[in-house]
């Protein structure tokens, strides 16, 4: 076990306060799917987040952001002080399947912040086959910790690259885009949501699912390592750019790396949907 990842087993066996659990089970395209099957159970103590409204802000959509844009830093340390978290207190996330794509966005989040996170290995699905208990009580709203409401901290922009960066840094050549996104859409053979297919110029396909072994786990950090270095070829993590449709998913990758002992690598926030919001920009396809 690593801090990064936590089993089921691991969890249940926390007391009680020892960490913030939050349920971030979200289906794109049933945008309420997530807070339906929370209502139906979840880990004993959990908070719900939902993607939209407590780890994205879609009034800023039109900015070209893309579709899941970030929310300010001191709406997210409000939200985290209203479910009853602290400045300090871990928080191991969790989604509805071995993805975890909406977890990693929320692992991700509190790493900029400098906050301790987690992720459960396996998601629900690993909580529910090992038999653990489930709760369908919703937890009461708690009124904002004074000690959360005076951390001020911003997210570390260096670890986020907006649009004229990565513009640039194509120019230049320095930089590695690792696109998370399915094989086919990646080519640009299909594009379900977003306005234009196919890829920024000069990325390479690395589907967030190919994170996982067959029983829906990470695998493990030496397998991890080696997948990753091959890819990249010697490129420095550090150079390392990771995208998706709208961030989100690509925040697995970012984890995966971080477990293969890769660190270091960025994220484009606004993604595809941002990329493609100005129909200027070269793509790619193929």
């Amino acid at each position: 076990m690593s801090d990064l990842l936590l089993d089921a087993a691991a969890l249940a066996a926390l007391s009680a306060g020892a960490a913030l659990v939050v349920d971030c089970r979200h289906d794109l395209g049933d945008p309420e799917a997530g807070t339906r099957a929370y209502a139906a159970g979840h880990v004993p103590g959990a908070v719900h987040a939902h993607l939209d409204r407590d780890l994205s802000d879609l009034s800023r959509r039109a900015e070209g952001l893309g579709r899941h844009p970030l929310p300010a830093a001191s709406a997210f340390i409000g939200r985290l002080s209203h479910w009853g978290w602290r400045p300090g207190l871990p928080v191991v996330a969790y989604d509805a399947h071995a993805g975890a794509i909406g977890a990693a966005r929320l692992w991700w989040m509190l790493r900029l912040l400098g906050q301790p996170a987690a992720v459960l290995d396996g998601g629900w699905s690993a909580w529910a086959a090992a038999g653990l208990p489930q709760q369908r009580e919703t937890p009461a709203p708690r009124t904002p910790r004074p000690a959360a409401l005076v951390f001020t901290r911003d997210f570390d922009s260096h670890a986020i690259v907006d649009t004229p960066e990565l513009e640039r840094s194509i120019r230049d050549g320095s930089v590695c885009i690792v696109d998370a996104r399915a094989p086919e859409r990646y080519r640009g053979e299909v594009e379900p949501i977003d306005p234009k297919a196919g890829h920024i110029p000069g990325a390479r396909n690395r589907p967030f699912a190919h994170n996982l072994d067959a029983g829906g786990r990470f695998k493990p950090p030496a397998q991890l390592r080696a997948e990753w270095q091959a890819l990249l070829g010697g490129t420095d993590p550090a150079r390392v750019v990771h995208s998706c449709g709208s961030g989100v998913s690509a925040c697995h990758n970012l984890l995966a790396m971080e477990l293969a002992g890769l660190a270091g690598s960025r994220l484009y926030a606004p993604s595809w949907s941002g990329w493609v919001s100005d129909a200027r920009r070269a793509v790619e396809a193929g």
